[in-house]
């Protein structure tokens, strides 16, 4: 168990790393006396250099760090961190690499840490709650957790993503309307921390009233990753629960719904938008008996065939019943009624597909997002249809994700997560291959963007749908060229929140050595 001390030696292109306890809290000097060896290093000369820094998700960005460190143990993260700010070098971290801009891989970034190694899942007992060291992926999480404990947390619909910078946005998915958010189950996290001084320490801060730490721990409940430390490991333990997490779904009804483009003329396209968008304003109350089902409505720009809405419905809930609700209402005044393709599958088989469209790995990639705490207006929906239709452009996403149930049972301030009042979660995703590309692909979801929310200054700020996911940063929301509301990028991710992050950055994080284009900024 975590409590314990565990001693496993690896082999990494010659080099052996010893993983040393994992419990408590630890100085730079006996985290060096503990490990007893050097983290794996690579360098611009070796050749395994090029496959690490191509871990990155977003080909429009590449970092060319003098460094990469491999941490195998919260010791090595101490040790890198403490060098990097020795030299005076900027330093970022990276899990499982699918952000979206270049907080990670930039070339400011001289030293990369690079936290794969630590892939741990585990049951504290001295803290009666699941350990997950941030370099696991969630698939990784959701397997072990189930298949050991047979529990799991809400968290994202990719296997593939980790969950050091997940977790700090808020995580979100599947069963977050039946389960809430990830970080509504955080009980504790571990954050390796550079104080005024320069001294690097690692600090486990919790949810508890007594704990003088709550603070690094309420600010990692979705203030967002590279903003106070490094993450090494969470803790998770459900609220006013021992021992506990949600139990998932033994088993899970999936389905999909195809509509062709071809049969969808503006008209039709804005009526079925509609109907989607009454549905989640009716459906998405906490308790409500429809938070069983999770659904993705992803409209991929012709000359894609299909609009599709996927998702999945638990189904000892009456899942049939909830599937031909929506479906029902999503055909509302349409001649237009296909029939949903449905499975019936285990749940821990459900999570390893994933859902929705996108572009693959390593494309060249620009998002942006919003929540909507009412359905989109018919204008809104028609200036979707336009651009996804437009003859000069074939690849790009506009997706509605349905969101609340339990998340919004959660009050604003008991989290860093702001959003608590919405019922869908909202992308505009393109991805491209050539960097000869770039400025026609940018044009495009930008004025997608600025078109939807033309009478709020081109940004989420708007009374039926305000705010943006720190998951899906965009840093357009800072340029006030993209920008022309007067609301600030921070507002947008971090509502009435931000002024407490900022005294949590000045008390954990005074020299700002982790910061990024959207990072907190002190006081």
């Amino acid at each position: 168990m975590v409590e314990h001390t565990r001693r496993t030696v690896l082999r990494s292109g010659g080099i052996a790393v010893a993983s040393v306890p994992l419990a408590g809290q630890i100085s730079p000097a006996g985290a060096e006396a503990a490990a007893g060896t050097e983290p794996i290093t690579v360098g611009p000369g070796d050749s395994r250099y090029r496959s690490l820094v191509l871990r990155g998700y977003n080909r429009r960005f590449e970092g060319r760090p003098e460094e990469i460190r491999v941490a195998m143990s919260t010791e090595d993260v101490v040790r890198a961190v403490e060098r990097a700010v020795r030299t005076g070098r900027r330093v970022a971290v990276r899990s499982g690499g699918h952000c979206f801009e270049n907080f990670v891989d930039d070339p400011s970034v001289r030293v990369l840490i690079d936290l794969s190694g630590m892939t741990e899942v585990d049951y504290d007992r001295r803290r009666k709650a699941f350990m997950v060291e941030a370099g696991a992926t969630l698939g990784e999480v959701y397997r072990r957790l189930y298949v050991e404990w047979g529990v799991t947390i809400p968290g994202g619909t990719h296997p593939d993503v980790g969950v050091g910078g997940h977790i700090a946005g808020g995580g979100y998915g599947v069963l977050c309307r039946r389960d809430g958010l990830s970080v509504d189950h955080l009980y504790a996290v571990e954050v390796v921390v550079v104080d005024r001084t320069g001294k690097v320490r690692s600090v486990v801060a919790t949810r508890e009233a007594s704990d003088p730490h709550r603070d690094l721990w309420w600010a990692h409940t979705g203030g967002g990753g590279g903003n106070f430390g490094v993450v090494t490991r969470y803790w998770f333990r459900s609220p006013g629960k021992q021992a506990a997490l949600p139990k998932p779904p033994g088993t899970v009804l999936t389905f999909s719904v195809d509509w062709p483009w071809a049969k969808l003329d503006q008209e039709t396209f804005v009526r079925l938008l509609r109907n989607y968008g009454e549905w989640g304003e009716r459906n998405s109350a906490p308790g409500s008996p429809m938070a069983a089902l999770y659904g993705e409505f992803v409209c991929s720009s012709r000359p894609s065939e299909n609009v599709t809405l996927t998702g999945q419905v638990v189904t000892d809930s009456g899942a049939e019943r909830i599937l031909a609700d929506l479906t029902g209402a999503l055909h509302r005044g349409l001649d237009l009624r296909p029939e949903p393709k449905t499975t019936t599958m285990p749940w821990l088989h459900a999570t390893r597909y994933g859902f929705g469209g996108g572009p693959a790995p390593f494309y060249r990639i620009k998002i942006k997002s919003g929540y909507r705490r009412r359905r989109f207006t018919d204008a809104q929906a028609a200036v979707a249809h336009e651009q996804l239709t437009r003859p000069d452009f074939d690849y790009g996403h506009f997706f509605i994700n349905t969101y609340g149930g339990r998340v919004n049972a959660v009050a604003p301030g008991a989290t860093a997560v702001a959003h608590r009042d919405s019922i869908f979660k909202i992308g505009y995703l393109v991805g491209w291959e050539d960097a000869k590309d770039d400025d026609r692909n940018l044009a495009w979801i930008r004025e997608f963007y600025t078109k939807v929310y033309a009478a709020s200054g081109g940004v989420p700020a708007e009374e039926g749908g305000f705010g943006a996911f720190i998951n899906y940063p965009d840093a357009d929301l800072a340029d006030p060229r993209q920008n022309e509301s007067d609301v600030p990028w921070h507002a947008l991710y971090y509502g009435d929140g931000y002024a407490r992050l900022q005294r949590v950055k000045a008390r954990w994080d005074p020299r700002n050595v982790f910061h990024h284009a959207l990072s907190v900024r002190s006081a």
